[in-house]
């Protein structure tokens, strides 16, 4: 009897998954799902370690519910992309499939990668069916009046909400169960090239992802304006590590976000500066699938290619180790390097620091993130470091760069959060521990800055304008 199967990629769930619904609908036959590891392909991309074991936990909680709708979710070792479609095919054969269902990935690799496997299929006679999941609105919705892809946010938004409005937007329901089935599940797949760091402490799942969404909404969403930008305050949703999984959908948090808003009237503000996030998310995702360049190591205003970026390895270890001697800095980078997650305002001081006053370049810090972020996106971690470097969509204009003492005092006013992940300061009074250097102290083991931020800071405007005095 012939077989459907749904392949899941950035996409680990049940609920919500356009490919999966309309693979279990298919009357052509009974359903199986697989999933390929390509490590080789994952190393390639930067994949953290930590991120490649909650993918592992998300695969196996996947596994174990789809068991119980009796759906068999197989796991195939492709190594990388180029031997992906070999691979895929062979299990089609193997299961006699005679369709093949996917939601669409949009980086370049994943693209070929899409394309060679939908050459191959038709070749033989396979249906290759694919549908839109990764934004809240389809990508390539959101045009201007021209037909043409925006590259500013907030245009972009505002043409989101008109097509929000204009939609009726719902989720896709689960596949229905057919049969519990008997068998156990297997082990964990073991990975043979990445040395996978314990990501225990995020519960893997997506009963765990929906938990954490609806602990969110109801307990900081309210608040999360005024918390959002203090690290020391578990005010974020820190859902993104599931959202990088697709363990959750952009698209279930919008409508959880928006249906608390109609009854709750009091976190309306709160929770339109969280979606407005979530549309900055599309924003990024729409500009890596119609500008490809972003995901080739490239900046996307062209011009920029020409900065003299400074190569000092000094300077690039100091800043990745947290021995920059500026505190929030380090207190940031060790909370990565320690936990694989680091707060969203601290990414923006600390990627500022690197390209700015430290004048390295940004693809530096940008594949150092991911090789350490558990919710490492290509999307928003491109997105987000080209804005701080001044070289992408929105960016910030090349002379705005953040005073990261200025950012500290502001945002981590009595230096919980320093002295948690600096603790050779943690006796320093508050107006001293943010800036050591003004206020020396004997007998402290701490590195005195790495760059003068006044000095920097006009290094990096006189760099950027001598660029656009040439280019214009």
């Amino acid at each position: 009897m012939p077989r459907i199967l749904h392949w899941f990629r950035n996409d680990l769930r049940i609920h919500d998954n356009p490919a999966l619904t309309a693979a279990a609908t298919d009357s052509q036959g009974d359903l199986i799902c697989c999933f390929c590891l390509a490590e080789e392909q994952w190393q390639e991309h930067h994949m953290a370690p930590i991120k490649a074991d909650f993918l592992i936990a998300n695969l196996m909680s996947l596994q174990s519910s789809l068991a119980n709708k009796g759906i068999p979710l197989l796991i195939i070792c492709t190594e990388n992309f180029q031997n992906t479609p070999k691979e895929l095919w062979s299990l089609m054969e193997e299961h006699q499939c005679q369709t093949l269902y996917f939601n669409e990935e949009y980086g370049v690799n994943e693209r070929r990668r899409d394309k060679e496997v939908h050459r191959t299929f038709q070749e033989q006679g396979i249906s290759v069916k694919k549908f839109r999941d990764q934004s809240i609105l389809p990508v390539g919705s959101i045009r201007t009046q021209q037909s043409a892809p925006y590259t500013v946010f907030t245009p972009f938004k505002r043409t989101w909400w008109k097509h929000i409005t204009e939609t009726d937007l719902s989720l896709w329901h689960a596949p229905t169960g057919r049969h519990k089935t008997t068998e156990k599940n297997p082990q964990p797949p073991q990975l043979s090239r990445i040395k996978a760091k314990d990501s225990s402490v995020w519960k893997a799942g997506e009963s765990a992802a929906h938990y954490q969404l609806e602990s969110f909404i109801e307990e900081r969403a309210g608040h999360y304006h005024q918390q959002r930008d203090i690290p020391a305050v578990e005010g974020t949703s820190q859902l993104s590590p599931y959202l990088a999984l697709g363990v959750l959908s952009g698209k279930q948090c919008f409508l959880a976000a928006r249906q608390y808003q109609h009854s709750h009237a009091n976190a309306a503000e709160g929770l339109d500066c969280w979606i407005n996030e979530l549309i900055w998310r599309d924003f990024y995702i729409n500009i890596l699938c119609d500008f490809p360049r972003v995901s080739m190591n490239r900046a996307f205003k062209p011009d920029t290619e020409q900065i003299p970026w400074r190569d000092s390895e000094d300077d690039f270890h100091a800043w990745c180790e947290g021995r920059t001697g500026i505190p929030i800095v380090d207190a940031a980078m060790r909370q990565l390097n320690t936990t694989g997650w680091m707060h969203n305002r601290l990414r923006m001081v600390c990627a500022m620091f690197l390209t700015k006053n430290l004048l390295i370049d940004w693809r530096r810090g940008e594949r150092y993130f991911m090789e350490h972020l558990i919710d490492g996106y290509l999307p928003a971690n491109n997105g987000g470091w080209q804005w701080s470097a001044s070289t992408g969509t929105d960016a910030a204009p090349y002379f705005r760069v953040f005073n990261p003492v200025s950012q500290s005092e502001k945002f981590d006013s009595d230096g919980t959060f320093i002295r948690q992940y600096v603790p050779e300061l943690k006796n320093l009074p508050d107006k001293k521990i943010h800036y050591p250097l003004e206020h020396p102290v004997s007998g402290i083991d701490y590195p005195p800055p790495i760059a003068d931020l006044k000095k920097s800071r006009q290094r990096a405007i006189d760099t950027f304008k001598t660029l656009k005095d040439q280019v214009s």
